[in-house]
C-alpha cells in the first residue's frame, strides 16, 4: 500500500493528527513503528466506545507494526481527569488488579495478540515518581496545565482539582517516553496528554511522537458519549444476541458513524444499501468480531425471527430454570440473570417482562402456569418450570 493509501485508512475517521508530514516521514522510513494506546482499568468491562481507539490501533497492526497496549495499573489510581467535571473515585490495587484482568482478555477480542506488546505502567511508574518526577516539574509550568479546558472550566466553577490530577498528564506522557512510542492513539478528549508526551520526548532528545486522535462514540441515546455510567453501551462481553439488538437500536445516522469508526466497510456501498438492511450487517458485524462468525450469523437469525418475524425462539435456543411455585417475580429473574431485585424491579414496572408474551405489572409470588417462557427485555428468553 503507497504510503498516501495508508495516511487515508489511518485518518479515516480521526479527529486530530499531529503532524501529518511527521507520519509520512515514519511511514516512509520503512521500519516497524511502535505504536501505542493506554486504557486505563477503572471499571470490569470495555465497551464499543473503547474500541474505536483498539480498531485504529489493529489498523497500525494491519499495516506490520507493533502495537503497545499499555493498562494503566498505576494511572488509574491516580484517575484521568480528561473531560471530567469532578474528581474520580479512588480505585484500590485489588480493584484495578481484577479490572485489568478482564481488559487483558477484552482487547484481545479486536487486537493481534501475536503483533500486541503488552504492558502495565506501574512497571515505570513507580521509579519515575520516586526518582525523576522533581526533574520533571522543573519543565512544566503551571499555567501550561491551566491551559487545559476542563482544569479551567472546573477552576472557574470553584470545582475542587487536585495535585494529583494535575499531575496524570505528567505520568501518561512519561509512558511514551519509557516505551519508545512512534505513535500515541487516543480519544479527542486525550489530545492535550498525547502532546504532553511529545514535550517530553523532546525535553529527553527523542524523536517526538505522533499524536492521532479518535471521536468519542456517541451511545445508543444518540446524544451522550458512550459510558457504563450513562447506561447507553454496548459491552464486549455482552452476549451475541444483546450486541446484536442493542446494535438495531441506534438511528440510521449514528449508524453510519458507527461504521465509519468502528469497520473498514466502504462506506459509500453503505449508503446504497436499505438502512435495515445496512443496520442488520453491521450488527452481525460487530457480533461475530466479539464472539466470532457463527455466533454472528446465529445473533441476525434470532433477531429476524423473533423480531421481524414475532416468533418466540425454540426451546432448544434457550436457557432452562426451574424454581419452586410461589417464587416471587424479582426473585426469579435474578436466578435467570437479572443482577439485583432493584434491576428487577425496574424492569417490571417498564414492561419489560413478559410471561409467555404477555407483560407482567407487578412483582408478585409466581404460580402458574406450571412451566412457561419469560421474557426479559428484548433479547433473553428463559424457559421456567415451576416444582
Amino acid at each position: 500500500m503507497e504510503i498516501d493509501q495508508q495516511i487515508a485508512l489511518l485518518k479515516r475517521g480521526s479527529v486530530s493528527l499531529v503532524s501529518e508530514e511527521e507520519l509520512a516521514k515514519k511511514l516512509a522510513s520503512g521500519r516497524k513503528l511502535r505504536v501505542k494506546l493506554g486504557v486505563d482499568p477503572t471499571s470490569r468491562d470495555l465497551h464499543l466506545g473503547h474500541s474505536v481507539a483498539l480498531s485504529k490501533l489493529r489498523a497500525f497492526q494491519d499495516l506490520g507494526h507493533t502495537a503497545v497496549l499499555i493498562i494503566g495499573d498505576f494511572t488509574a489510581m491516580v484517575g484521568d481527569p480528561s473531560g471530567r467535571d469532578s474528581t474520580r473515585p479512588t480505585l484500590t490495587p485489588e480493584d484495578v488488579k481484577a479490572n485489568a484482568e478482564t481488559y487483558k482478555e477484552q482487547a484481545f477480542k479486536i487486537l493481534d495478540q501475536s503483533k500486541t506488546e503488552l504492558r502495565f505502567n506501574g512497571e515505570w511508574l513507580h521509579d519515575f515518581m520516586a526518582n525523576k518526577l522533581l526533574d520533571t516539574l522543573k519543565r512544566h509550568t503551571i499555567q501550561q496545565i491551566l491551559e487545559r479546558k476542563d482544569f479551567k472550566a472546573r477552576v472557574a466553577d470553584n470545582s475542587p482539582l487536585t495535585m494529583l490530577e494535575t499531575l496524570y498528564p505528567l505520568l501518561q506522557g512519561y509512558d511514551s517516553v519509557a516505551i519508545k512510542a512512534d505513535v500515541e492513539l487516543g480519544g479527542d478528549d486525550q489530545l492535550t496528554n498525547l502532546l504532553m508526551g511529545r514535550k517530553m520526548q523532546k525535553d529527553l532528545g527523542m524523536e517526538p511522537q505522533i499524536a492521532l486522535t479518535v471521536p468519542l462514540l456517541v451511545g445508543l441515546d444518540g446524544v451522550k458519549k458512550m459510558s457504563k455510567s450513562y447506561g447507553n453501551y454496548i459491552a464486549l462481553n455482552d452476549a451475541p444476541n444483546d450486541v446484536f439488538g442493542k446494535v438495531m437500536k441506534v438511528s440510521d445516522e449514528l449508524m453510519i458513524s458507527y461504521y465509519e469508526l468502528l469497520t473498514t466497510e466502504d462506506l459509500g456501498a453503505v449508503k446504497a444499501k436499505h438502512p435495515m438492511e445496512a443496520k442488520k450487517a453491521l450488527a452481525e458485524l460487530l457480533t461475530a468480531r466479539f464472539h466470532g462468525e457463527a455466533a454472528g450469523k446465529a445473533a441476525r437469525t434470532f433477531f429476524e425471527e423473533t423480531f421481524s418475524k414475532k416468533k418466540l425462539p425454540s426451546d432448544g435456543e434457550i436457557a432452562l430454570v426451574s424454581a419452586p411455585s410461589g417464587v416471587q417475580l424479582g426473585e426469579l429473574l435474578v436466578r435467570c440473570g437479572v443482577k439485583s431485585k432493584n434491576e428487577a424491579r425496574r424492569l417490571i414496572t417498564q414492561g419489560g417482562v413478559k410471561i409467555d408474551g404477555n407483560k407482567v405489572a407487578a412483582d408478585a409470588p409466581v404460580k402458574d402456569p406450571a412451566s412457561f417462557v419469560l421474557q426479559i427485555g428484548k433479547h433473553q428468553f428463559v424457559r421456567v418450570n415451576l416444582v
